[in-house]
């Protein structure tokens, strides 16, 4: 299944690689491609998503969550 992560924040390609690797780091992502163009990234995910990790996962690499859809 895939979502949306809405982020604020995200500048650059470096920026996009920094979110990318902090969601592919959690257990439930299988995949994440940020976007600075649309300050959002795209998650595939494997079971259930936890909101809250994915909210952990955006703050602790720096940037601000908005919402996921």
């Amino acid at each position: 299944m895939k979502q949306t992560v809405h982020i604020k924040g995200i500048m650059c390609p470096r920026c996009e690689m920094r979110v990318k690797k902090a969601l592919e780091a959690l257990p439930f992502v299988t995949e994440a491609l940020a976007s600075h163009e649309t300050g959002t990234a795209e998650i595939t995910i494997q079971g259930s998503c936890n909101t809250e990790a994915v909210k952990a996962a955006v703050t602790e690499a720096g940037y601000e969550f908005v919402s996921i859809d």
